[in-house]
């Protein structure tokens, strides 16, 4: 009995416990990637469903305005307020509190006040999710990471080429069609696209720190921080053939570009269409295709690497 007892307390040998460990960290290891491919689909989802709520919010802000597009930059000396799309788009995303208080002070509407920051109290101190893709790694608690505890940062930018293109007074960028009478149809033009909130200036490792502040007033302001994408204002036609960067990372060559879309997603910059649909598309896609999605009177069909 006392040898059957012995056997039965027996522990695990060495050779034992290395196997069990060895087989712990093979299914670890399987498990991981599966883990991570689940977390970046529901990131990709929900980034998609941000680029859902600007295309309707831009259906919404036409339908209100006689077919209107909201302008890429408001200024005051065109008779409204000075400020950015995304400030304009606050009402149509459930943020009409935060919009009354910006145009309560329309010469800086990112400077006003509200109690409901805490800390934070300035509008462009204020954290809005629809803006914020969460595979940008390059916010920091919401942050351009540039620019924390001044600016909170956005993961998304504005087509210039048909958002901004007319000159419409003072630093006004205005569109230039109404959503109904767009050349090229509303899907085949792009209207928001992926801009992670921290880029460097120009693609080069080691460049200035530059990105994406949802609050900021506009390209006059400098066209560093401005949300927006396809700025041949600030850097000539050339940049409309500078295609997107997918799954890129800071350190890597080249560095995230001011002057393009670019995304964490692996694989995949996601835009969204002026029809409100929302479509992913690789770093391949040809310049001129590129190109093409972002003028919004060419002519031309989108290639087949569309």
């Amino acid at each position: 009995m006392s040898r059957l007892y012995s056997l039965y307390r027996r522990g695990f040998t060495l050779i034992e416990l290395l196997v069990v460990i060895a087989i712990i960290a093979i299914l670890i290891g399987l498990l991981l990637p599966a883990v991570q491919k689940v977390r970046e689909a529901a990131a990709r989802m929900k980034c998609s469903n941000n680029l859902k709520q600007l295309g309707l919010a831009m259906h919404n802000y036409a339908s209100t305005y006689s077919d209107r597009l909201p302008a890429l930059t408001s200024s005051t000396s065109a008779g409204t307020y000075q400020g950015g799309i995304l400030i304009t788009l606050l009402p149509f995303i459930e943020q009409d509190a935060l919009y009354k208080i910006a145009v309560a002070t329309p010469s800086n509407t990112w400077d006003g006040s509200t109690t409901i920051g805490g800390t934070y109290p300035y509008v462009r101190q204020q954290m809005i999710l629809p803006y914020q893709c969460p595979s940008d790694y390059t916010l920091s608690s919401g942050w351009s990471q540039a620019q924390v505890g001044g600016w909170r940062g956005g993961s998304y930018g504005a087509n210039f080429q048909l958002l901004g293109a007319v000159r419409a007074g003072g630093n006004s960028d205005a569109p230039q069609y109404l959503l109904s009478n767009i050349p090229d149809g509303t899907s085949n033009t792009i209207g928001f696209a992926e801009h992670m909130a921290t880029t460097k200036s120009d693609g080069t490792p080691g460049g200035s720190n530059y990105g994406n502040l949802w609050a900021y007033p506009g390209i006059d302001w400098s066209w560093s921080w401005h949300p927006v994408v396809g700025n041949s204002r600030s850097h000539g036609v050339a940049v409309l053939a500078i295609t997107p960067q997918a799954g890129v990372t800071l350190s890597s060559t080249p560095a995230l570009d001011k002057r393009t879309a670019n995304s964490g997603h692996a694989g995949q910059v996601l835009l969204g269409l002026m029809d409100g649909s929302v479509r992913g598309i690789t770093s391949s896609v040809s310049a001129t295709t590129w190109s093409n999605a972002l003028t919004p009177a060419d002519g031309q069909v989108l290639g087949s690497n569309w």
